[in-house]
């Protein structure tokens, strides 16, 4: 499926964009129209149109909302009416998309509009949200919901900041590594080639290529500028289509340490998402809608999707769990469990404290093996341009002891 970035007009005449995933483009515009929205433009977007982040908007941190929530819960606790709840929050926000957005839902709640609807018509806020509020508001218990969200997205954003500093370290140092090689490259090898030239004799192979990529990088720089950008340019294409975005997730997952941190992060978050939403006396199937376009890699995303119409057949969730071979024993041994008991939301919620915490120990382990691998890597760059430099030299001394 190929995703299509829009802007359109909803029933109050607000504009709204986003993105859409469909088989081609009269799918897309007819799936808008099908929700009431009127198309004011719609394209053909690449993978980083899509509105990714634990299924957040752009422009909202999952952090943020979790801070909302937890405002929410206080000041419906002292009792304070919504709409002035609404106003408060509007002044306390700092971030301006949250602060538009607030202001939005309160002139549609006072305009008669419920909670739920008026933070679904922003855009703004992510699914999961909206049907808790919407669930709570049809049940009395607002401020319960408000207090599920908040402690569910301080757990997804406990989870992407740990993913986030597991990945941060080699970053860095990958980047330095480039530094030091260009700057080397640039600068110290060239003052050593007149030199060595000067030498009048045949020099080390090892030596004759450094001093060739360094006057390919002074030279002809442009050519790995080039390169490189054919390079992004290529995986962006390659990663806009179905087979690429496929492709992608599976590599991802094949990676030794990396993919079993992807998997466990997945875990988590279906189990947190899934537990949340059946608490709030959500139906399964709807529960598993939207725990789906919750995951980031494209093969959970499917895989639950997929599971979502077995369930609605009459199929037990943990039997098509188990089918896409994705999931740990430990989920679907613990959702059947859950089944039998009729306790489904509490075994869910105990697997996503237990993945949490494997989470963690995922990106200690990603960052202890990454560490010593790029120290090794760049050593061996370095250690190579300095032998370059100096078997030349120590020849030359070795000729001369020898006169």
């Amino acid at each position: 499926m190929a995703n299509f970035v829009y802007n359109v007009l909803d029933s109050s005449g607000k504009t709204k964009k986003g993105s859409v995933e469909a088989e081609n483009l009269e799918q897309a515009q007819l799936m808008l129209k099908k929700e009431g929205l009127t198309v004011i433009s719609i394209d053909q977007g690449s993978a980083l149109d899509k509105d990714i982040s634990f299924g957040m908007k752009k422009g909202i941190k999952p952090r943020e909302f979790s801070v909302l929530c937890k405002q929410f819960v206080s000041i419906l606790q002292a009792g304070v009416p919504i709409i002035s709840a609404l106003e408060m929050l509007y002044e306390q926000s700092v971030n301006p998309t949250l602060k538009q957005a607030l202001m939005d839902v309160k002139e549609d709640v006072q305009k008669g509009e419920s909670l739920a609807n008026a933070m679904d018509r922003t855009g703004e806020f992510p699914s999961i949200l909206i049907n808790m509020i919407a669930a709570g508001e049809a049940s009395g218990s607002l401020e319960i919901a408000f207090d599920r969200m908040a402690t569910h997205f301080e757990k997804d954003a406990r989870i992407k900041g740990m993913v986030k500093k597991a990945m941060i370290y080699p970053c860095v140092v990958l980047v330095v590594m480039v530094v030091v090689i260009i700057i080397m490259m640039v600068m110290v090898i060239p003052n050593f080639v007149g030199m060595f030239n000067d030498m009048g004799t045949e020099l080390p192979a090892i030596t004759r290529f450094v001093m060739a990529a360094s006057d390919f990088v002074i030279n002809r720089w442009y050519i790995l500028v080039g390169i490189v950008a054919g390079l992004i340019i290529a995986y962006k294409s390659f990663t806009a289509g179905d087979y690429g975005k496929h492709v992608v997730a599976r590599i991802t997952l094949a990676i030794p340490i990396f993919g079993d941190m992807v998997t466990k992060t997945a875990c988590s978050r279906f189990s947190r998402t899934l537990s949340t939403l059946m608490a709030a006396g959500m139906s399964l199937i709807d529960a598993i809608d939207i725990t789906a376009k919750t995951m980031d890699n494209l093969l959970y995303k499917e895989a639950l999707m997929d599971t979502k119409e077995q369930v609605a057949k009459g199929i037990p969730l943990s039997q098509p769990l188990i089918e896409t071979g994705l999931f740990p024993a430990m989920i679907c041994q613990m959702t059947q469990i859950g089944e039998e008991t009729g306790n489904i939301e509490e075994m869910l919620t105990k697997c996503a404290d237990y993945y949490d915490e494997e989470v963690e120990l995922a990106t200690q382990s990603l960052s202890a093996a990454m560490e010593p691998i790029i120290i090794v890597v760049l050593a061996g760059v370095v250690g190579v341009i300095v032998m370059a430099v100096m078997q030349p030299m120590f020849t030359m001394y070795s000729a001369m002891d020898n006169l």
